[in-house]
């Protein structure tokens, strides 16, 4: 097995990457979307939502849980989901600033610009 060799790159870069990765699966993405569109914290299990198992959308959300994106409380038997919004808040920058980073000037040339 070969080394990711992360290490080799700046703490932000491998944030950022780790951030891109949990963000890289539409299931994430679209759990991200319902707690949003539903603007409350949502109890009980929200995989009849999606069209993964039980199994699958539970691992979906111990990741985003992982990595800060949404909380869970327990309140008697049942686990309710609630966005973190200073976290989504704070991906909104990262993600903005790393495309602030990668706008090119006007006048940018590249001999590959022409043909895509």
């Amino acid at each position: 097995m070969v080394a990711a060799k992360t290490n080799l790159f700046n703490e932000e870069l491998q944030e950022r990457a780790n951030l891109f990765r949990v963000l890289a699966h539409p299931a994430r993405l679209q759990i991200l979307q319902y707690l949003a569109q539903t603007r409350t914290c949502l109890s009980g299990d929200i995989s009849e939502m999606f069209p993964l198992t039980r199994t699958t959308i539970n691992q979906h959300m111990n990741e985003l849980k992982a990595a800060g994106l949404i909380v869970g409380h327990e309140r008697g038997s049942k686990i309710v989901y609630c966005l973190n919004c200073p976290k989504i808040e704070e991906i909104g920058n990262v993600l903005g600033g790393f495309l602030d980073e990668m706008k090119l000037p006007q006048d940018f040339c590249c001999e590959y610009s022409e043909r895509y």
